[in-house]
């Protein structure tokens, strides 16, 4: 029989594999760091996209409905492009993964695009989570039996049971989970705390749109496939990648990163998006070098492909990905426009 405690039901829902969000969970676990971690623990909440720490949370609570302050800030958030050839049409759109209700309502020119789209294309359907658990227990955790202390140095042991103290979560409950999936829900915990909410992420807000005209939804890919992304790290990749994230949650530079990114992405300024890239995967690090080689690198012509499939059946898609991935020469505008795509930047 195994000795792992069952997998909390938030805990299937948080992704870390993708683009460049923090897996998230608002923690509320017992407090003694032996009590062992019950299916109720912890409640569903979110991820944001932020370099550094590097994962996608696709998966969390269903949004619940929210006010909408009226009008949209002024200019747009993050980046739109048009892309046509051929009499076929789509919009890009570069999203965050959380966010909070005065993001909203986003700026008139993504409305009218969304209003003008008769599918939405994002990267995973977020509502859903079965999926996501089996690539939790295929990915992201290890076999029945086996256990984090088997696998990183007593000194990376001491330091993650000391932030997940921290965050009321015990050992106990998460410990035959893999060191990447606990870095981004550390992370994506303080995200939560500091009011960044899964539930006011784009992705929530762009379903919450389309759904009451039926609108189409496709996803560019699956869980299975960015939570295998992860698992390529081996131990030592995987534990300097909890070590990073550790670091900069002491030292204050995860907040940093993710703010950076957020004010970016509310202000839609091109010249602090353009440095977004470079500040991702710039430092050397495991994290960024994961970021840039598979998280980008790899990623952004598997997503421009899949974009030119969907695109070939006459519907006009509104695409919602990750905004990094619209960024830089390897960004998904740049990639299809060397694919004969005309890329028009709204803004």
């Amino acid at each position: 029989m195994s000795n792992q405690s069952p997998l909390p039901p938030c805990l299937v829902r948080l992704l870390a594999g993708l683009v460049f969000s923090i897996s998230s969970l608002a923690a509320s676990a017992p407090a003694s760091a032996d009590a062992p971690l019950a299916a109720g623990d912890l409640a569903p909440a979110s991820g944001l996209s932020v370099a550094g720490s590097v994962a996608h949370s696709a998966y969390a609570a269903p949004a619940k409905p929210r006010a909408q302050p009226r009008g949209a800030p002024a200019g747009g958030q993050g980046a739109l492009f048009r892309v046509t050839r051929d009499g076929q049409m789509a919009y890009l759109f570069g999203t965050i993964h959380v966010g909070a209700s005065s993001f909203y309502p986003l700026a008139p020119q993504v409305s009218r695009a969304l209003a003008d789209s008769s599918q939405l294309v994002l990267e995973l359907d977020t509502r859903a989570s079965d999926d996501f658990d089996q690539a939790v227990r295929k990915h992201a955790s290890y076999p029945a039996g086996d256990h984090i202390r088997n696998h990183v140095s007593p000194d990376t042991l001491r330091r993650l049971v000391t932030a997940l103290h921290a965050a009321g979560i015990p050992l106990s409950g998460v410990g035959h989970l893999k060191p990447w999936l606990l870095a981004n829900m550390l992370i994506g915990i303080e995200l939560e705390r500091s009011g960044f909410k899964r539930a006011h992420g784009n992705e929530s807000f762009l379903l919450d749109a389309v759904q009451p005209r039926g609108a189409k939804l496709a996803e560019l890919e699956s869980a299975d496939y960015q939570l295998s992304l992860f698992d390529t790290l081996g131990d030592a990749s995987a534990e300097a990648y909890l070590r990073e994230a550790l670091d900069d949650l002491s030292s204050g530079m995860s907040m940093k990163k993710a703010r950076a990114i957020i004010d970016a992405w509310t202000s839609g300024d091109a010249a602090a998006l353009d440095a977004l890239i470079p500040d991702t995967i710039g430092d050397g690090t495991v994290t960024s070098d994961f970021t840039r080689r598979t998280l980008l690198d790899r990623r952004n012509p598997e997503m421009a492909q899949r974009i030119a499939h969907i695109m070939k059946d006459g519907t006009v898609s509104f695409v919602g990905v990750g905004l990094l991935h619209l960024l830089g020469a390897n960004g998904l505008p740049q990639l299809l426009s060397q694919r004969g795509y005309q890329v028009e930047r709204i803004y």
